[in-house]
């Protein structure tokens, strides 16, 4: 069974745009503003009028207009037009109209999305997209984050901040997932773009606290760091005290996830000496005491990650400790609360005085049970937004379900993620949930027990889920009241919620599940499939009937080389396949290989098993621009 304690903060498509527009640059004397294409003006000649040729005494010049070429004046109208398009969908259908559109498609674009970094070439990128301002760029697969693909696989940042220092000079923002980024890289990058303003990491590695410390130093015009989910290591560098003595312009700053100390007194001074700062997120290592301390120094704060939650060491035995209330009650723009690691439940009614505005609680590191949780609860009318650990009980889901009326997403994650103990939660809360948080969009829902009762009611109570994720832990648990498999429920999942983009499917299913899955999905993009399956019929059904599917991952299930054969008609219309543990051949990889040779096929050995035979511990395949990666690691085998 998938399981992740800790939350993850989830296309290439020939053209890379994302979906919101980011802001241009101001900073017009650094270059011209790419909202601005220059229009040359349309081309005149002189002639003279009078008697002569031109030269009498009342001959006088008079320009004679000359019409544009016509497919001028398409470009130059098509160029102001599309500097509206926003949808990256809508940008891709424009630039397969003709060789024009095409062209003044990459022109006006300023934000490149890369939906996977071996889909296509630094190279071929930056020579079609030259005014770009804003990158997102994807790298590993998201199983990755499960441990289930070996390390140093790839993913490396270097060759695109190379390709990237070279031609964007005026690029402002970079946002990276699943990427290996060295600090060489972040030097490269700060020392690149001297307008650079937003940094953004999620769940990268390979760098450490000297790379940070060179972005703070450096970019001067920095808004964002953020570092969410990402491993950095400890280089006895004090990152924080590298930021300018002077004001800033952080508007985000972003670092719960590093697990070394910080130096408080320059953590301080930074929140003083930032102004627009409405985004702190801090480590473990900030206690209350110092939390206070900044919260007092920035009222004006609209997301707050507490760090610890856990009372000053320095404060003695009976003395008396800083008013945590008073300075919740002093920061009234906070819409968004999270962190709270190493909580001590008794302080967390501190937060109540902000509880009326959240719209975003993120308790999944604090285990609080539900007698904790219920005061501070049923306060929060607004919340939007609600992950939380399983240890808040049936009863804990219940009090959300009964105040929590505009909750569009919820995560329930595992205290303990094991499959020999019977589970906090249950069917229980997920119908409760579903009966009283009916605008409810997105769940991810681990636990050990679960009925198509419960399914089956969300999804008439809920039509409107976009994302559905039911993790239940324990290999082919069926419906635990009826012994029956949950192929019911997930049937009524793709049956009644016609916005369905994404599934994850477990416990006991049959082939009658997928079947489901492949009549009625027809929007589904993504799907996970965990510890289930009967025969390779299962994932014949899914991929010849759910046309948009685009991300495929599937671990320890029975499907084999006939149920991968039978989707050659649509892997080249998919993001990724992934099947690991399942009963996949080498020879049946390189059929598909021979058949689509656009499609990159990876397999993946286990360090202690590298010797080629005939079974494939881990299929991922991919499209692909540019063919084979040439950075592949020995345990790597492409077809």
């Amino acid at each position: 069974m998938i399981t992740n304690k800790k939350p993850r903060s989830s296309d290439t498509d020939s053209i890379y745009m994302r979906d919101d527009r980011t802001e241009m640059s101001e900073d017009d004397d650094r270059s011209p503003s790419p909202n601005s294409i220059t229009h040359d003006s349309s081309p005149t000649r002189t002639y003279t009028t009078g008697s002569g040729p031109g030269t009498g005494p009342g001959s006088s010049s008079v320009p004679e207009y000359l019409a544009p070429c016509p497919d001028q004046v398409l470009e130059n109208v098509l160029e102001n037009v599309l500097w509206f398009l926003t949808s990256r969908k809508d940008r891709n259908a424009a630039s397969l109209v003709c060789r024009s559109w095409y062209r003044v498609e990459a022109l006006t674009r300023s934000d490149l999305f890369i939906g996977n970094c071996y889909a296509v070439s630094p190279k071929r990128a930056t020579s079609r997209f030259t005014r770009i301002r804003s990158v997102t760029l994807k790298g590993r697969p998201r199983f990755a984050d499960f441990n289930l693909m070996p390390p140093n696989w790839g993913a490396h940042l270097a060759p695109w901040v190379s390709a990237m220092a070279l031609t964007y000079p005026w690029l402002e923002k970079v946002h990276l997932k699943r990427m290996s980024v060295t600090d060489d890289d972040l030097a490269l990058l700060a020392e690149s773009f001297s307008g650079f303003k937003e940094l953004v990491l999620v769940c990268c590695d390979g760098f450490g606290t000297s790379g940070l410390a060179i972005v703070a130093s450096r970019c001067r015009q920095l808004k964002v760091l953020d570092l969410i989910e990402s491993e950095v290591s400890d280089d006895d560098v004090d990152w924080i005290s590298y930021f300018p003595d002077t004001g800033t312009c952080l508007e985000s700053l972003i670092f719960d996830c590093v697990e070394c100390p910080i130096d408080f007194d320059a953590l301080e001074r930074l929140v003083a000496n930032s102004p627009s700062l409405k985004k702190l997120r801090l480590n473990r290592h900030v206690s209350m005491g110092q939390l206070h301390r900044l919260m007092v120094q920035a009222p004006r704060l609209t997301h707050l990650g507490t760090g610890s939650f856990s009372p000053s060491e320095d404060v003695a035995q009976g003395e008396q400790g800083p008013d945590y209330v008073s300075a919740f009650a002093g920061c009234k723009s906070i819409v968004c609360l999270s962190g709270f690691r190493e909580i001590i439940p008794d302080y967390l009614p501190a937060i109540n005085p902000v509880c009326a505005n959240l719209t975003s609680l993120n308790l999944s590191y604090a285990n609080v049970s539900a007698e904790h949780l219920k005061p501070i609860i049923s306060n929060c009318h607004k919340l939007q937004i609600f992950w939380v650990l399983d240890s808040i009980c049936d009863e804990g889901l219940q009090a959300v379900a009964a105040t929590c009326k505009e909750l569009r997403e919820l995560r329930v994650f595992p205290f303990e993620a094991r499959e020999d103990i019977e589970g906090p939660v249950s069917e229980v809360g997920l119908q409760a949930v579903s009966e009283g948080c009916r605008k409810l969009q997105s769940i991810l829902y681990f636990c050990q027990r679960m009925t198509n009762a419960a399914v089956v009611a969300m999804s008439k109570n809920c039509p409107d889920l976009v994302v559905f994720r039911l993790c239940i832990m324990g290999r082919h648990r069926p419906d635990h009241v009826t012994g029956e498999p949950m192929d019911e429920g997930f049937g009524a999942i793709v049956m009644n919620c016609k916005k369905l983009t994404r599934l994850a499917v477990s416990g006991l299913l049959t082939d009658r599940a997928f079947a489901y899955i492949g009549k009625y999905g027809k929007i589904v993009r993504t799907l996970s499939v965990a510890f289930a399956g009967d025969s390779d019929m299962g994932l014949k059904y899914v991929l010849e009937g759910c046309p948009r599917l685009q991300k495929l991952e599937i671990r320890d299930s029975p499907f084999g080389d006939a149920a991968l054969l039978s989707g050659l008609h649509h892997y080249y219309n998919m993001r990724f396949l992934w099947m690991s543990a399942c009963n996949l051949s080498n020879q049946g990889c390189q059929q598909i290989a021979q058949a689509l040779p656009r499609l990159v096929v990876e397999v993946i050995k286990h360090e202690d098993n590298l010797d080629m035979d005939e079974n494939v511990d881990t299929l991922y395949m991919y499209r692909s621009l540019e063919g084979p990666r040439d950075d592949v690691p020995r345990f790597v085998s492409i077809l």
